[in-house]
This record gives C-alpha cells, structure tokens and sequence, in this order.
C-alpha cells in the first residue's frame, strides 16, 4: 500500500499527467465533433463526395488513434523522469523490490489511462451523435460495443508497454521517438509496401492492436491469421514479452 500511495502521489504532484490528460481530452471530444460535424454537412449536402462516413471507428479516431499515444507517451516519462533526475536510486533504496515498484507504476497508470478513456469514450459518442443531428441516427452501438472496450483495453496494455520501454531506453527523447515512431511511421510504410508488406503486417504488434479496435476490418491492412481477438492475443503477448525483459533488465542493471 505504501509503493500504491507513493506512485499516486508522483502521478498526481507532477504537471506532466495533467497536460497530457487535458491533450487526450481534447482530442476526444474534438475528433468527435469534427466528425459529426462533418456528417451532419455530408448529409445536407448530397452532393458532397470524398467525406468519411460516420461510423463508431471515426467518432472514436481522437482517443483510438491519437488519444492512446499520448497517454503511452505520458506514462514513459513517469519512467523515464525518474531516472533523469535520480529518483529512481531513492525509490529503489525505499523499496528494495524493483519489479514491484515497476508492476505498481504500470498498475496504477494503466489503470488511470483504462478510466480515463472508458469515460472519454461514452463522451464522443455522445458528441458525434449530438453535433451530427439527424445524420447521427446512423450512429448506434448495438452489434459496436467492440470499438469502445477495445479502447480501455488498449489503452491499458498501451501504457504498460510504453513503461516497459522507458525502463529500457531510460531516455525520455528517446523512448517517446520509439513509441511514435514505431506507430505512426514505420509499421504504416510497412504496410505500404504491397503483398509482402501485408504478408509483415499481419506479424505487426500496433496493426493488430488497431485490427481489435476496429469495426471496420478493411481498415486495418494485412493478410490475417487469426480472428480479432486473435489480434489481441498476439498484442497482449507482445506486451507481456517486452515488460518481461524490462524487468529482467531492471533488475540486473544499476539504477
């Protein structure tokens, strides 16, 4: 209860969580309403073409798409912080155990990430839906409920993951460049890259995380092996093989 209660105090004293709490917020329900906003014009406009659809997948883009990487970014840096300025000597002289100290940081972030966009997400719903007006009929969750558990789900592991890095990289810069990097970069030019980039995608860790997201299946490019929970299995694994080596590394290595 003591690591509990020290690792919520870093959470909650420190400027960091809140901005980045405040950005994923914004991205929610800004995402939604440009959505909705642009289905309610798409609607009254039949003329207008090229305009996306509005589905569940767009009016959970903010938080899904972006919103997650923020609070994956937000969670390295209760990491790496730490090690930049030494805390992290303090904390482990404090707590002897150091996969403790790790798996609470991980819990309770994850945690918070998971309530945040649980919320968030009912909210953009809520938004799309209102700024939509009559073109937001279309707009329902029975046979969706997927697209917005996915996001708790993934929002979770996401942070887990991201701290895994920073015990790792232990750089700030470093570990959020990997993080983005890898998301919005190198994975999609991996896809781009015709049959055989679609034959790699279906090995990629961040594609089949958005393949569970999505509704949509024909959004998430490559050739499947498996099922969408399958997806999430082959993330989850992947979350748990990079964390195992964080704390293996953080316990063999000076602080």
């Amino acid at each position: 209860m003591g690591v509990i209660a020290a690792e919520r105090i870093k959470l909650t004293s420190t400027r960091s969580p809140w901005w980045c709490s405040l950005i994923v917020v914004g991205l929610a329900v800004g995402f939604a309403a440009l959505f909705g906003l642009i289905g309610r014009i798409a609607a009254d406009d039949p003329q207008a073409s090229g305009a996306p659809a509005l589905t569940v997948d767009t009016a959970f883009l903010g938080i899904s798409g972006f919103g997650v990487m923020v609070l994956a970014i937000m969670a390295t840096l209760t990491v790496t912080s730490e090690y930049r300025f030494g805390i992290i000597r303090t904390t482990f002289q404090a707590v002897p155990n150091r996969l403790l100290v790790i798996g609470t940081k991980a819990g309770l972030v994850g945690l918070y990430a998971a309530a945040l966009t649980t919320v968030l997400a009912f909210a953009a719903y809520a938004v799309a839906k209102a700024v939509a007006g009559d073109a937001g009929s279309t707009l329902v969750l029975e046979d969706n409920w997927r697209a917005l558990y996915a996001i708790p789900i993934l929002a979770f592991l996401n942070v887990v993951l991201a701290i895994g890095i920073g015990v790792l990289v232990r750089q700030s810069a470093a570990a959020i460049s990997l993080i983005v990097l890898w998301q919005l970069i190198i994975e999609p030019l991996v896809g781009a890259l015709g049959k055989v980039g679609r034959e790699i995608s279906a090995f990629l860790p961040f594609q089949n995380a958005s393949r569970f997201a999505l509704m949509d299946e024909s959004m998430a490019s490559g050739n499947w092996h498996w099922g969408v929970w399958g997806s999430l299995v082959y993330f989850i694994a992947f979350v748990a093989l990079v964390t195992g080596v964080a704390l293996l590394v953080v316990n063999k290595r000076d602080a």
